[in-house]
């Protein structure tokens, strides 16, 4: 019996594709630590717990990808699973991974060098999500309730894509294993784009006044930390503004279009998607 496993099935990206796929006609099976109830593919997956990823992986011959989430060192977790992967004769294992590498977190390279050594393994190296700014992430939390971007970055820009875009790259991969595919993918929007362009296109699609305040990497990390991330990936992830700000980041690619035959959406087309969003309760 064949058909693809989804890991994070429940986040954004995951539920994005698990749509797209079971649009098409693809069995798919949703894996995540709270499996509903109701969906009968749904099956319990927890990256700490290892009992749980050979029943996941049963019975299917594609796998999506998602990494643990707010990990610097992902690799001694996925790695276990990469090995069952293999043995269990994956056709197909497309990864979900970054552009933006973390500082201090050399696993997430040689994670991706280990996905790409799969047989049929492809990672696509996504750039900052546009889904940030819609809560509960705290970019999304902040300017519900002040109207304001707190951002290190700067003048910066980031290729910033739809999550919709990077399902609809990793369907395409995964509806038909056999099709040829190069083991790696840059994903992004159409343009680099930074904080401030941000604010003024939510302003002038939505009516919602936004404005950009300026802050320090420490008082951005110490921000991430009081939402709840853990210290280390707090500081990590503050430390990628100062990359943005210096140009590092500004980088698009064309894949989203090769995969899918059409044009990634813009940050315009995401805000008019979402006006509803920075709408004042």
């Amino acid at each position: 019996m064949s058909g693809v496993l989804v890991t994070g099935g429940t986040g954004k990206t995951g539920k994005a594709l698990v749509q797209v796929l079971r649009n098409a006609g693809v069995r798919t099976r949703v894996a995540g630590r709270n499996p509903d109830a109701a969906d009968p593919d749904a099956i319990r997956f927890d990256w700490n717990d290892p009992t749980t990823h050979g029943p996941a992986l049963d019975g299917t011959d594609r796998v999506f990808l998602v990494p643990p989430v707010e990990s610097v060192d992902p690799l001694p977790l996925v790695e276990p699973f990469l090995r069952r992967a293999r043995r269990a004769g994956i056709r197909r294992l497309v990864m979900l991974g970054s552009a933006i590498v973390l500082p201090n977190a050399p696993s997430a390279v040689e994670m991706a060098a280990r996905v790409r050594a799969q047989p049929g393994g492809v990672v696509l190296r996504a750039s900052g999500f546009m889904q940030n700014f819609l809560r509960p992430h705290p970019l999304a939390e902040h300017i519900h309730r002040h109207g304001e971007i707190r951002t290190a970055a700067g003048d910066g820009r980031l290729g910033w894509v739809d999550v919709r875009d990077i399902a609809a790259g990793a369907a395409a991969l995964l509806v038909d294993p056999g099709a040829d595919a190069r083991s790696d993918y840059l994903i992004t929007g159409p343009c680099g784009m930074s904080y401030p362009q941000a604010a003024q296109i939510i302003t002038a699609r939505t009516g919602r006044e936004v404005r950009v305040k300026r802050i320090t990497e420490k008082e951005q990390a110490a921000l991430y930390r009081a939402s709840g991330m853990p210290p280390e990936f707090a500081d990590a992830l503050a430390a990628v503004e100062r990359g943005i700000k210096e140009g590092r980041e500004d980088r698009v690619g064309t894949a989203v279009l090769e995969l899918t035959g059409r044009p990634p959406r813009t940050f315009a087309e995401f805000v008019s998607d979402h006006a509803y969003e920075w709408a004042r309760e």
